[in-house]
C-alpha cells in the first residue's frame, strides 16, 4: 500500500508504471464541503483526474482506466428514468467537478486511444464506509447514528426518491467494466433497480439498527442544492457488461450490521 497524493503527478508516475487495472476512487467527496472550499475539491477532483491521466498517456497507455462518476452530475431531473444521456446541471461543486472530470477522461480516451471508462455511482453503503458524519454520504451516516442509538433527523417530508447500491455490487460494477472489452469510451450508471424515499431508507436502517427519527425543516445550505428525485436507469450497463445489482437493500443493511457490530469505535469519530 502507498499512500500518497493525486496532485502528486511524479509520485503517479512510478505508481502507474507496469499496472494492468486503475480504478479512480480518490476524491474529496462531500457534497457541503465542496461548497465550503471549492478549490481543494477543483484540486482533487478535476485536477487530479488530469495527473492520473497524463500518467496513463506517458508511462502506460495500454492499462485498463476506470473512473468512479457520481448519478448527482445529473442535478435536478428533466425526465424520469435517466439514461446516460441525460443533461448534466450539477448543483454543487463536488458533482461539477465530477461531470468534468469524466469529460476528461472520454476525451483523453478518444484522443489517444486509451481503454477507459467511467462508472456513475448512486449513494454506495456497505462495510468500511465512512459513517460517522453526515457530510458524506447521507445513507452511511444514517447507518452510523443508528449504531449510537442516537435519532437518524430527515428533512421533512423526506419523500425524495434515491438509489442506494451495496459496496458488492459497486465494486464488481468496476471490476466488469476494468476487465470488458465493451466499456472503453462509454459511461454507465451502474446502479440498483429500486429507488427509495429518504424517509424509506432511515426507516428501514431503524429496523436493522434501532435508532429512531427526528424529522424537521429544511436548512438553507442543504434546500439549495437538493435535487428532488433521483430516478436512473441501469439498462446500458446490464446490456453492455452484463451486471445486475445482487444484494437487496434489506440484506445489504444486515450484511453492513454484522461488519460494524465488532468494530464500531474504529469508525466513529
Amino acid at each position: 500500500m502507498v499512500i500518497g497524493d493525486v496532485n502528486n503527478y511524479s509520485e503517479l508516475e512510478n505508481l502507474i508504471k507496469k499496472k494492468d487495472i486503475i480504478i479512480n476512487c480518490a476524491a474529496s467527496t462531500s457534497h457541503p464541503y465542496s461548497m465550503k472550499e471549492p478549490w481543494l475539491n477543483l484540486s482533487v477532483n478535476s485536477r487530479g483526474v488530469i495527473n492520473i491521466l497524463e500518467a496513463i498517456k506517458n508511462y502506460n497507455p495500454k492499462v485498463s482506466f476506470v473512473q468512479v462518476g457520481t448519478t448527482t452530475q445529473l442535478g435536478a431531473l428533466h425526465y424520469e428514468p435517466a439514461n446516460e444521456f441525460h443533461p448534466e446541471f450539477p448543483q454543487d461543486i463536488y458533482s461539477a467537478n465530477k461531470s468534468v472530470a469524466e469529460k476528461y477522461v472520454l476525451l483523453y480516451s478518444n484522443a489517444y486511444n486509451l481503454k477507459a471508462t467511467v462508472i456513475r455511482l448512486p449513494n454506495v453503503y456497505g462495510p468500511r464506509a465512512a459513517i460517522h458524519s453526515p457530510e458524506f454520504t447521507f445513507n452511511n451516516s444514517f447507518i452510523g447514528l443508528a449504531l449510537q442509538n442516537k435519532p437518524i433527523t430527515i428533512y421533512k417530508p423526506g419523500d425524495q426518491l434515491r438509489n442506494i447500491l451495496f459496496v458488492d455490487d459497486a465494486t464488481e460494477a468496476l471490476l466488469l467494466a476494468a476487465n470488458s472489452e465493451n466499456s472503453t469510451g462509454h459511461v454507465f450508471f451502474a446502479v440498483g433497480d429500486n429507488h427509495y424515499s429518504v424517509l424509506e431508507i432511515a426507516e428501514k436502517t431503524c429496523e436493522v439498527f434501532g435508532g429512531s427519527l427526528k424529522i424537521v425543516d429544511w436548512p438553507k445550505d442543504r434546500k439549495s442544492i437538493e435535487i428532488g428525485d433521483a430516478i436512473i436507469s441501469n439498462k446500458k450497463i446490464k446490456e453492455n457488461l452484463n451486471w445486475k445489482p445482487i444484494v437487496g437493500f434489506e440484506n445489504g443493511l444486515f450484511k453492513t450490521k454484522d461488519y460494524y457490530i465488532n468494530c464500531l469505535k474504529k469508525y466513529i469519530k
